[in-house]
């Protein structure tokens, strides 16, 4: 909290929330190139998967024996690419605890108190007020990285199989790439100032995933020396 409220008297509080956000994903930044790595591994071994899953299509347990043994002749994680994210939760859970306090309702963003929440800005204003419109914006911009980023997810998960090669994944694997609209609720409720570090961490994570998960040509998913990958 010392850092962002330097931070704060330097650049005005919303600017120095999106600045701080930027500054810890970037110190996470490395957690990210190991998900894509470990993503792209389990990409590189997607055929031999469906191979697998064709020859033993009649017996699930040999299957899921059969592709745990891939993994681990290939050193690849059947999580590979999961858990560098979730090890990310705890930092994010902690600068969702600092955009929420009450010290940042003296602030605003265009006219919206960042303590405030969309609910109070319909009631002062309706949805065409200053801090309505905020919203919309914030509304219209995680819409957008929301949509790219159920695209590109549904798209990853269809190169890497119908089913994910760990047990008991395969629910969390088709609500995955829904998850990002959750976002637009969590806009809705939260504090502004909450909402704006929600909405910053993930138009970041789309961009992340445009630059680290994008399909590279000549080149299969773990690069031409066939090198293996772990998380």
């Amino acid at each position: 909290m010392a850092f962002f409220t330097w931070l704060s008297g330097i650049v005005p509080a919303p600017a120095a929330i999106v600045l701080l956000t930027v500054l810890v994903r970037t110190a996470l930044l490395p957690l990210a190139v190991a998900a894509a790595r470990g993503q792209r591994a389990r990409a590189r071994l997607a055929p031999q998967v469906a191979a697998l899953r064709k020859k033993y299509a009649r017996d699930p347990d040999r299957l899921q024996r059969a592709v745990l043994e891939l993994h681990a002749r290939e050193q690849v994680s059947p999580l590979a690419g999961c858990l560098p994210g979730l090890l990310q939760v705890p930092v994010f859970f902690l600068l969702y605890h600092l955009f929420t306090r009450d010290e940042l309702s003296g602030h605003a963003l265009l006219g919206a108190p960042l303590g405030g929440r969309w609910a109070d800005a319909l009631a002062q204003g309706g949805p065409l007020g200053p801090a309505g419109l905020v919203y919309a914006a914030l509304f219209a911009l995680v819409a957008a990285v929301a949509t790219y980023t159920y695209r590109s997810t549904r798209a990853q998960m269809g190169a890497l199989g119908t089913e994910p090669a760990a047990p008991g994944l395969g629910a969390l694997f088709r609500v995955m790439p829904f998850m990002s609209f959750a976002t637009l609720v969590t806009v809705a409720v939260v504090p502004l100032a909450a909402a704006l570090y929600v909405v910053t961490s993930t138009t970041w994570s789309a961009a992340e995933r445009a630059v680290l998960h994008r399909p590279e040509r000549g080149r299969d998913g773990a690069g031409t020396t066939g090198r293996r990958s772990s998380t």
